[in-house]
């Protein structure tokens, strides 16, 4: 079994989607899907500043669409009979709901096109951020976030845990953090998967009770709890209330390894579940899929070849 992953917020690097744009059908699946959602994807996927595509707004979709778009590729290279599922990290869940039939390619972006903007303007509401806690207790851990008013946003798994909250107790827990721990502020511009985001549930709730979600064509992993969900309304469901509850990646890997999976190709833009991977699911083979070639190492991998 193998688990196709598509990342989450944070993963985008400037110029990343370079490599995909000599190909004219690439460039031409990106020209449509902006002009439905309104974002120039491939303006910001190569020629677009960090500055730019760190904004929330911009991000989503933009790694939305590159992982779908690259998504795509993949299942057309694998043989039919590969056996997948699929999980995203945050963000990344959208790429999955699309891979896995619960929403069109179009719906889940103009989805997470409004998510991106809804979560902007909760962020604006106050000055809040997250950062990366590598290492120390998970009880010294609770006891310091209590302390400064900081929420767990992300537990990644592998000894990471992303925090969240206003920018000024951030700045406190950096100044004395926990024993055995290093703080990495991170390039977000909001507390994401806090009660901060409560506005942001709304309006995605709102919109997302127009959709009409298929069923899963795959074994699709929720960041709830780490289960597999069967219902395409329930996954949705959660996409939506996710906004504002804790990322249980670490839930999701610890699920891939009950169930024996024997590799991970991680979508574009690649790199950091696969890094995860290393620390929490040691000895499962990972591909990293940044460019059209490397599909070719991930039908490597899938056929043994």
């Amino acid at each position: 079994m193998f688990v196709i992953a598509a990342p989450g917020q944070g993963s985008q690097k400037p110029g990343f989607l370079e490599p995909w744009l000599d190909h004219p059908d690439y460039r031409a699946t990106l020209t449509g899907w902006s002009a439905a959602i309104g974002v120039d994807l491939v303006t910001h996927g190569t020629t677009s500043d960090l500055e730019t595509i760190t904004d929330t707004a911009i991000a989503q979709p933009l790694i939305v669409a590159a992982g779908i778009m690259t998504g795509r590729a993949l299942l057309e290279a694998l043989p039919g009979s590969t056996p997948l599922q699929m999980a995203g990290h945050s963000v990344g869940e959208f790429t999955a709901a699309a891979l896995a039939g619960v929403l069109t390619d179009e719906d889940a972006l103009r989805l997470v096109a409004l998510r991106g903007r809804a979560m902007a303007e909760a962020s604006a509401l106050e000055p809040t951020g997250m950062s990366a806690v590598i290492g120390g207790e998970p009880a010294d851990l609770e006891q310091a976030l209590g302390h400064h008013g900081l929420f767990a946003a992300n537990f990644n798994g592998g000894g990471q845990t992303v925090i969240a909250g206003a920018k000024d107790a951030l700045a406190r827990f950096a100044e004395e953090p926990p024993p055995g721990t290093r703080v990495i502020p991170l390039s977000v511009a909001g507390a994401f998967h806090t009660p901060y985001m409560a506005s942001a549930v709304a309006s995605l709730a709102a919109a997302a009770a127009d959709l009409a979600p298929g069923e899963p064509q795959y074994p699709l992993y929720t960041n709830r709890d780490g289960s597999l969900v069967s219902s395409g309304a329930t996954y949705v469901s959660y996409l939506v209330d996710q906004v504002a509850r804790p990322v249980r990646w670490d839930s999701c890997m610890e699920s891939f390894a009950g169930n024996a999976i024997t590799g991970m190709m991680e979508l574009a833009p690649a790199g950091a579940l696969t890094g995860l991977a290393k620390r929490g699911l040691k000895g499962v083979p990972t591909v990293a899929i940044n460019s059209p070639e490397d599909i070719a190492l991930a039908l490597e991998m899938v056929t043994g070849a």
